[in-house]
């Protein structure tokens, strides 16, 4: 298979397994010019992207900057906050005015989920979900498998559990459809108030035993708390999660086996996982970081190439 078989990266419940494999080989193609000498290729020099960002977002914001320009796209930044937004223009009209600047592609974080499946219906440009309210982050799900695959060479069989806070997670629900799509075992693990109703019906097994979770999995991916997501209280202390669903160095050194640890970003060092955990040699969090730019050149050089 050469090309994808979407017109946009929405989630990854719209891609299949063929897609996710076209997506890694075309990964590690540019996982080795990000680290030659010269890290850019001319591949995207007549596409240019838009960014826009109606949420805060530091990593995934560069990451997709770095990687169009790694691809020689001309580039334009659009943060909400600073918009016409503010005043009350509606979403399409935004875009809309974007794209009659001849924009190919449009890379969009927003708060409501569904967003980006919206735009992709009402403007002709190529869209990217980087991040969908409580909803999808593919790019981020894609990643991680891609760290996983990495690390241990295939993603089918391993045992991932995904803790933490997976109510409001988009990382979660996306990691869970990647790592179904590939042959994983996913089991989840947090607290009974932070767990969505019926998730297993996505396949995956709850376990409210961190210690239990963490000798079964190969993989731990540690969310963070969201609290700018929590209207109410999930849980009594933020000190009483850490002790029941944190993990440090020592549990980590009492466990039968040793595991990798993922993080997809920011770390609230000291609530879910601790310093001495966060920059051990079992932490994969830096590599993920870096295969972020590599598998978001993939995407957009993939959907790029579909571009007529």
């Amino acid at each position: 298979m050469s090309e994808l078989s979407v017109n946009h990266l929405l989630g990854i419940k719209y891609l299949n397994e063929d897609d996710i494999q076209l997506i890694f080989e075309t990964a590690d193609h540019f996982k080795e010019v990000i680290n030659r000498s010269i890290k850019k290729v001319p591949s995207l020099r007549d596409i240019t992207i838009a960014n826009i960002f109606f949420e805060n977002s530091t990593r995934t914001k560069l990451s997709f900057e770095l990687a169009e320009k790694r691809l020689s796209a001309d580039v334009i930044n659009f943060s909400a906050s600073q918009s016409s937004v503010k005043k009350g223009e509606t979403l399409i009209d935004t875009v809309n005015n974007i794209l009659s600047m001849k924009v190919d592609m449009v890379v969009m974080r927003h708060p409501n989920p569904g967003a980006g499946i919206f735009l992709s219906k009402n403007v002709k440009a190529s869209i990217v979900n980087a991040g969908d309210g409580a909803h999808e982050h593919p790019t981020q799900a894609l990643l991680d498998s891609f760290s996983i695959r990495e690390k241990f060479g295939d993603v089918a069989g391993k045992n991932v559990v995904i803790v933490g806070d997976i109510l409001h997670s988009r990382v979660a629900l996306s990691n869970i459809f990647a790592l179904k799509l590939q042959g994983a075992n996913i089991k989840v693990c947090g607290p009974k108030t932070l767990l969505p109703k019926h998730i297993e019906t996505l396949g995956v097994e709850v376990e409210t035993d961190l210690r239990k979770a963490l000798n079964w999995c190969n993989v731990a991916n540690m969310l963070r708390i969201q609290n700018e997501r929590l209207d109410i209280n999930y849980f009594p202390t933020t000190r009483e999660y850490t002790q029941q669903f944190g993990v440090n160095k020592m549990l980590l050194d009492s466990l039968d086996k040793e595991i990798v640890i993922m993080h997809p970003g920011p770390i609230n060092r000291g609530v879910e996982i601790t310093s001495d955990v966060a920059d051990s040699k079992q932490s994969i969090i830096l590599n993920q970081v870096e295969n972020g730019v590599a598998i978001r050149m993939a995407v957009i050089y993939l959907l790029a190439s579909k571009i007529k």
